[in-house]
Parts: C-alpha cells; structure tokens; sequence
C-alpha cells in the first residue's frame, strides 16, 4: 500500500448541509495492490512506481476546483466518486497479468474516508 495527498476545493451538488458550500480538502489517498507472486528480486511492485502511477493520476485533481473537472462536472465529487475514478484510473496502469489493483481509499479529513474496490 501506498499512501499519498493532493488538495483541491469541491461542493457537493445537492447536498442539504454544509458541503454544498465552497470548500477544500487535504486528500490523502491510499492505493493497495494484490499479487499472485513475487518477482525475481522478491517483491510485487516497486513502490516507487506505485507511487509515481498514483501521483500522475490525481496529478489532474491537485489544486483544482473537482466540481470543474470531468467527471465530476457530471458526478458529484464526493469522496465515494473520487476512489472510484482514482481507482478506474490506476486499474488501466497496473493490471499486468500478475499484479492487481485492490482498493483505493480517499481521505477528506482524519476521520472521513471512502474506499472503492471491486470483486
């Protein structure tokens, strides 16, 4: 598992509270990754390269305004949104045969997360 951040303001379209004003969040967002074996110098991936996948991603999140950004122009950018797009984002990147995308968590405060995953 990796764990890395960005920050970006949002508003939650339609919500009855709060959230539905102009506001921003420091994102931490944790990617986790499954194996079927280890490769010959006894690891899964690099974490390096994990790390590097995942901050080109959200590279397009950071320091934007998420309800400007597609596909949250459409889709409310609520934590659940973002794990997923993050996470269908990675899939296409890491999926090699042997190493797998398991979940992604996105982070909106210490103690507010989402985590999207498929079976």
């Amino acid at each position: 598992m990796i764990e890395t951040f960005f920050s970006a303001a949002h508003q939650l379209r339609g919500y009855n509270g709060d959230c539905e004003n102009l506001h921003g969040h420091n994102w931490k967002v944790q990617v986790h990754v499954l194996a079927e074996r280890l490769n010959e110098i006894d690891i899964a991936i690099d974490f390096h390269e994990l790390k590097e996948l995942t901050e080109e991603v959200i590279s397009q999140l950071d320091h934007g305004f998420l309800n400007e950004i597609f596909p949250f122009t459409e889709k409310n950018p609520s934590s659940e949104n973002i794990a997923k797009w993050i996470y269908d984002s990675l899939k296409k990147k890491i999926n090699d045969g042997n190493v797998h995308l398991s979940a992604v968590s996105v982070w909106e405060s210490e103690t507010a997360s989402a985590t999207y995953f498929e079976e």
